[in-house]
């Protein structure tokens, strides 16, 4: 008896081990290039959109029909600065430009509340 549980501890103990080995493989992923190109798209869309690294101006906060037409007018009087709607519980925000100082921020601050007189300026990370 001791003999026979012994014996089949030891199967045991070498089918596990077997089992064991067994499983350390390489596993390789081979993606399209079309892959790669989306993610790429997506990560520049990504830091287009973000307040936390750079400084921006917000000339409007309300609704979304008034964001969008507050967006509108302000592509047309500037079409060379980056602009997008931001949703924040409840209310949507128009923030406008990628600036990388402070100094740029406040000039072209000033400017745009020529044209939009509730315009702020937001910190990095705000």
């Amino acid at each position: 008896m001791r003999f026979l549980r012994n014996f089949l501890v030891l199967i045991l103990v070498l089918f596990t081990n077997h089992v064991i080995i067994a499983q350390s493989s390489k596993t390789t992923l081979n993606e399209p290039s079309a892959i790669k190109e989306l993610l790429n798209k997506k990560k520049n869309t990504n830091t287009s959109t973000t307040v936390n690294d750079k400084y921006k101006i917000q000339i409007f906060y309300g609704k979304n029909a008034e964001a969008r037409a507050a967006l509108n007018n302000f592509r047309r009087l500037y079409p060379d600065v980056n602009a997008t709607i931001i949703y924040t519980n409840p209310s949507y925000k128009v923030l406008v430009g990628n600036y990388k100082t402070r100094l740029e921020a406040e000039r072209n601050l000033r400017a745009i509340q020529k044209d939009f007189e509730l315009s702020l300026l937001l910190r990095p990370g705000k």
